[in-house]
């Protein structure tokens, strides 16, 4: 039985303003605010429902994995409190089934957006056929629909990314782990191929639920261009429960008895690991429609060339989110649709812009990181030595780090000396992933050390280092 949200093809008409393809951060927000604004939009997505791959596979499913780590790590802290227990069992069914709440959930609530949004919405792929015209074909298979098109926003997302080795295909993805109705069993050792975001997320919540885990990491360090003093600290903290190989080159993958045997290039010799499942966590690539040539965009690296208000090459044609790569975060998509819907419903004048230095970026590992701007290096790189001053906080002085014996952390602000404007943030520790979001606010709104040193923040709350930190500026 057809959903009540979902829009027959017959219902659509033969011409629209705005085609939207793909129903994620990068799609929806801005289809609900140009239907708003009068405009006829056609959205069409694979899945069905809002969200993406952010609470089909991703964000959403992992972090409420995560959360049942943090949970049961809170265990390992009961000594220090006063506190007398045991540690609780495991049931990765059950904890596989909360996920699996969250995600229904989610996609009831958004049910009824799609339903009061004034968007018509099908279940689908959309295949560009010519300029400004699309294919639309209904995923249930019942028919196809061509439409014309003034305006396309093209957020289609991205996808796992798999390394051209000897059997890739042995390998798990992201998706396998947290996709609605996973069923995958918890590994006894789970080999992680990539030390990115995704890959010390996923060591770090599934080693809390018992699960041995080792990343193999091709760069020098865990987090390839993060700021080195924010790789450093998760490293020295992670290895403590995870085997970290770094500068590890993956030959090939192999199947070896009930496990896998994956083979690595490091210090100038082979070596070999063996696990139960093997996990490729090498990054995102664009996903593209069928048909994109259609369109005559100019690319980069495989993803879709725009500019700040995220228009293309081709004036009718917007391509906010994962398929531009310039920031592949949910949250970055969300802001990079409203400036495409923005503009469009301006008739193409750019009247917003994206500023992709102000995006937060965090990583939910334990402990977080979170960082938004520029780092103190690449400041200094642009500016000058002299033109940058770096103040720091250290967990270590706060009292709600020290409640919780968390003071292993650090807050460190990068300010342009002249005009005392901040240029970047980075933080180490206990909810730097909640601390990052007035400092992203800081950097869109172009404040300084003056703002964030007058700001009142409460007591006792790690916040304070933001406010201390700032203070620290000499004016």
């Amino acid at each position: 039985m057809a959903l009540k949200f979902l829009t027959p093809l017959t219902a659509l008409s033969n011409d629209v303003d705005v085609l939207v393809l793909g129903a994620g951060g990068a799609g929806y927000p801005g289809a609900f605010f140009l239907a708003q604004a009068g405009r006829s939009v056609l959205m069409v997505d694979p899945i069905g429902n809002l969200g993406g791959d952010c609470l089909a596979e991703g964000c959403v499913p992992s972090k409420a994995v995560r959360e049942a780590a943090l949970v049961r790590g809170l265990a390992d802290k009961f000594d220090g409190f006063g506190l007398r227990g045991g540690k609780p069992a495991v049931d990765w069914g059950a904890v596989l089934a909360h996920k699996d709440r969250v995600q229904n959930t989610r996609y009831a609530q958004h049910a009824r957006e799609i339903a009061a949004g004034g968007v018509a919405f099908v279940q689908g792929r959309g295949v560009i056929i010519a300029p400004d015209r699309a294919r639309i074909d209904a995923g249930d298979g019942s028919g196809s629909r061509e439409v014309r098109f003034r305006q396309l926003i093209l957020g289609t997302g991205s996808a796992p990314a798999r390394l051209p080795i000897l059997g890739a295909d042995l390998a798990l993805t992201s998706h396998d782990f947290f996709r609605l109705g996973a069923n995958l069993p918890l590994p006894q050792h789970l080999v992680i191929i990539g030390g990115g975001y995704i890959g010390v997320e996923t060591a770090s919540m599934l080693q809390a639920l018992g699960a041995q885990c080792s990343i193999l990491e091709y760069a020098p360090q865990v987090l390839p261009g993060f700021d080195a003093e924010l790789a450093s600290f998760l490293h020295a903290s992670l290895s403590q429960r995870v085997r970290i190989e770094r500068s590890a080159q993956v030959l090939s993958i192999a199947r070896e008895g009930d496990g896998y045997h994956v083979r690595y290039k490091q210090d100038g010799g082979e070596r070999s690991m063996q696990g139960d499942a093997v996990l490729i966590a090498t990054g995102r690539v664009a996903v593209l429609p069928e048909g994109v040539e259609h369109l005559g965009l100019a690319m980069e690296r495989g993803h879709v060339r725009v500019d700040d208000t995220l228009r293309t090459s081709n004036p009718q044609v917007w391509a906010p989110g994962d398929v531009n790569g310039r920031s592949m975060l949910f949250h970055s998509a969300v802001r990079q649709s409203l400036v495409a819907a923005h503009c469009i419903a301006a008739g193409g004048q750019a009247v917003d812009r994206m500023l992709f230095h102000a995006v937060p970026m965090t990583v939910f590992t334990e402990p977080e990181l979170a960082h938004a701007g520029q780092t103190a290096a690449q400041a200094e790189a642009a500016l000058g030595a002299d033109a940058v001053a770096v103040m720091r906080y250290d967990y270590a002085e706060d009292s709600r780090a020290q409640i919780y014996a968390e003071t292993q952390g650090f807050i460190k602000l990068v300010f342009n000396r002249q005009d005392a404007r901040l240029l970047g943030a980075q933080i180490a520790g206990m909810d730097a992933a909640q601390l990052i979001a007035p400092l992203a606010l800081a950097l869109e709104q172009g404040l300084g050390a003056k703002a964030l040193a007058d700001t009142v923040f409460p007591h006792p709350m790690l916040s304070e280092g933001i406010n201390k930190a700032a203070r620290a500026f000499k004016f």
